[in-house]
């Protein structure tokens, strides 16, 4: 089931709703499940390898690589130093809201 933040307009869809979603196109939810699944992994596994992914009409996804901050502790002033961190970026796609 599709979940909507009440008042936000955000809208949570979670991997088994998107099975189900495709299961209505598909013969039946365990080939819909397996499907999403095999999606989503292909995607984890292009993304790791510094590969950009890339769905026409929705948007891109590609990792990068965050610097190292320097940041200070607010309760004891130490100046500590955040090691970079690799995360995924999104951008969507200039088709999406047309």
């Amino acid at each position: 089931m599709v979940k909507c933040e009440k008042g936000t307009g955000v809208i949570k869809m979670t991997k088994n709703d998107i099975a189900i979603a495709l299961s209505r196109i598909l013969s039946s939810k365990k080939e819909a499940e397996e499907a999403v699944n095999k999606v989503f992994e292909e995607m984890s596994n292009s993304l790791k390898n510094g590969d950009k992914v890339i769905i026409t009409g929705f948007g891109s996804f590609n990792m990068f690589e965050t610097k190292t901050k320097r940041v200070r502790n607010p309760r004891t002033c130490e100046k500590l130093l955040i090691a970079p961190m690799k995360k995924i970026r999104f951008k969507q796609s200039k088709k999406f809201f047309k």
